[in-house]
């Protein structure tokens, strides 16, 4: 019998919480994207290639005393490609429930069928969270179509990653590889954001080039936050930078999108940026704690 993963992370002892982790391969070596978008991302990120599995991740952040969210995307429909099975994904993070926290990610345009996946994945394995991706998956977040899924992680309680921006998968194909961007616009997400008060969602990325409407989004509605992964801190637009360090201090998360980029890399870069010392533990591990419902004497 498969063992319902149980968190067993000890947030209080960890360096940063990353909230953007992907698995791209599985244990039989499936990958999670056809190999031409796959290797258009890899270049996009200058990336070395490197598709460490679930206990690869998991040895990688437990050395680094750090945790990760981790997750695949399940975009069957738009690429006509098996996704890695996400049960497969949390049941092999139950056995590393010390660093890993486990989303799954369902295809929207399965309809019902992806909201029976959903309650599945959270009953029988264990899913914390939902990962979705727009422009990958081919769906605009805002229609109604897609509302009973938005619904349904609403009523499961559990916190929705959201792709918003620019992405690398595609990049630089002959017309993006049929990906589009708009599906990305994370003004998109407010309609759900304002009839679902009780979803936690989170809107993945720097969403250049809707940055602006990324931040107006989570001032508005405090059920939105932000994480900062999929770019060096280096590159961060100057509004994200000033709204990280003052209004949005308490809902601004730490991502990396390992293994696109490393964590090393975006910590290395995050530590020169000019924000307050009080800021900066609570990007790297606090508010994720929170917003993901982790225990810690420091959120608490």
């Amino acid at each position: 019998m498969t063992a319902v993963y149980v968190p067993a992370v000890d947030v209080d002892a960890l360096e940063a919480l990353d909230t953007h982790v992907h698995v791209e391969a599985d244990a039989h070596g499936h990958a999670s994207l056809p190999q031409q978008l796959a290797e258009a991302a890899q270049r996009y990120f200058r990336a070395d290639g490197v598709t460490p599995d679930v206990e690869g991740i998991a040895a990688y952040y437990r050395e680094r005393r750090m945790a990760a969210v981790v997750f695949t995307v399940d975009a069957r429909t738009q690429l006509g490609h098996d996704p890695i099975p996400s049960e497969d994904v949390i049941d092999r993070a139950a056995d590393q429930a010390d660093v890993l926290i486990p989303f799954a990610s369902v295809d929207p345009r399965r309809g019902e069928a992806a909201v029976e996946d959903l309650h599945r994945l959270v009953a029988d394995h264990g899913a914390q969270g939902v990962k979705l991706h727009p422009t990958v998956q081919g769906f605009d977040p805002s229609a109604d179509e897609f509302r009973p899924l938005w619904e349904a992680i609403a009523a499961l309680g559990l916190p929705a990653v959201v792709h918003t921006g620019q992405t690398g998968i595609g990049a630089g194909m002959p017309g993006g590889g049929g990906l589009r961007l708009r599906y990305s616009n994370p003004m998109l997400l407010d309609d759900v954001a304002a009839d679902l008060p009780d979803l936690r969602l989170i809107l993945a990325h720097p969403s250049v080039p809707w940055q602006d409407e990324a931040i107006s989004i989570a001032t508005h509605k405090a059920n939105v936050a932000i994480d900062l992964s999929g770019w060096s801190p280096k590159y961060f637009p100057p509004q994200l930078v000033r709204a990280a360090g003052g209004l949005l201090q308490d809902r601004v998360l730490f991502g990396s999108d390992f293994p696109l980029i490393t964590p090393d890399r975006w910590l290395r870069d995050f530590a020169a940026l000019d924000l307050p010392d009080a800021v900066r533990p609570k990007i790297l591990v606090r508010n994720a704690a929170r917003v993901l419902g982790l225990s810690s004497k420091e959120t608490a």
